[in-house]
């Protein structure tokens, strides 16, 4: 792998819209804030965590490992300052990918660890010392109480992993839901690299039928409110929408010809002119909107994805041979 010699040769892009922004983190690179009462959050502008304080111990939701040892400094300050115990008691995972559980070592001893039975099943499967497997999963739903709160752990189906959990905290009008919506941004890659297209779109459908006015989703530096996941929504269905029109009227005998019978040399040109098609007008309408809508293979492999759950899911595939 190269690196770029200087600065000078990356390429720019489009501002930051000021509304993407969160709070600016203190001299150890990390912001802790309420959501509501009890219940408070932590980023590092890039990764968020959140927990929840209680007279029998703090209730910690996710670990991710670029926030790591701040987690346990959000959590003595906030303890400190309102005279409550910092000990963590419970640690929920939302799913089982390490960059949001790979600090999870670190609450180690009687710290009771809670997640779905399947991010059980795949962190044995991965075997990474750095993420131990809940002892405490569930199929579809689970009720959390501790020291007289009430938290709220359902599985509504696969999304952005098989076991991507929405974590309701009903007293505190708060919900989390990680990787699918991101408070004022694009997804990144495919999806932010989900494995089910289809749970993936539905997803904010589901966690706008909770009530909710807070939204925590696991990335960048700001809560996300009901409004974000709505524009996240429309940023989804113009790619479908789009995709769907480049599918009718690109025309993929040439290609085929054209490089016969280099089969796949043909795929790649169809598909890549189908992809960049759709993605072009909404990459247009969201630079500004949303941030980083102007970096190209963001929207671009999102389309794709989308465009091939269009194929492959849904049978969008056009004429069948007589």
């Amino acid at each position: 792998m190269t690196s770029p010699a200087s600065g000078d040769d990356l390429p720019d892009y489009a501002p930051i819209p000021r509304s993407a922004l969160g709070p600016a983190l203190n001299d150890q690179g990390y912001y802790v804030g309420r959501v509501e009462r009890n219940l408070y959050w932590v980023t590092d502008g890039v990764y968020q965590s959140a927990f929840l304080t209680t007279p029998d111990g703090v209730v910690l939701f996710d670990a991710p490992p670029s926030i790591g040892g701040n987690l346990r400094r959000a959590v003595d300050e906030i303890a400190a300052a309102n005279g409550v115990t910092n000990t963590v008691t419970h640690l929920v995972y939302s799913h089982h990918h390490a960059d949001h559980s790979g600090a999870a070592f670190l609450f180690d001893g009687n710290v009771v660890r809670i997640g779905h039975e399947d991010t059980r099943r795949l962190m044995l499967r991965d075997n990474d010392t750095a993420r131990p497997a809940p002892e405490v999963t569930f199929a579809d739903r689970y009720t959390l109480e501790v020291g007289g709160e009430r938290v709220e752990l359902a599985w509504h189906g696969p999304n952005h992993t098989p076991d991507n959990i929405y974590i309701h905290f009903p007293d505190h009008d708060t919900l989390m839901l990680i990787d699918v919506v991101n408070a004022g941004w694009v997804p990144i890659y495919n999806l932010n690299l989900s494995e089910d297209v289809i749970g993936y779109m539905g997803a904010p459908a589901t966690a706008l039928s909770y009530s909710w006015t807070h939204f925590i989703c696991g990335h960048l530096g700001r809560l996300a409110t009901r409004d974000d996941v709505l524009v996240h929504q429309q940023y989804i269905a113009d790619i479908e929408a789009s995709s769907r029109e480049a599918l009718d009227s690109v025309d993929p005998v040439p290609f085929y010809q054209h490089y016969w019978p280099n089969v796949w040399a043909g795929v790649k040109a169809h598909l890549d002119t189908v992809t960049e098609r759709a993605a072009a007008p909404v990459i247009a309408k969201y630079t500004g909107v949303l941030a980083a809508a102007d970096i190209e293979a963001f929207t671009t492999t999102t389309t794709f994805l989308i465009m091939q759950s269009l194929r492959l899911d849904r049978g969008h595939l056009g004429p069948v041979h007589p």
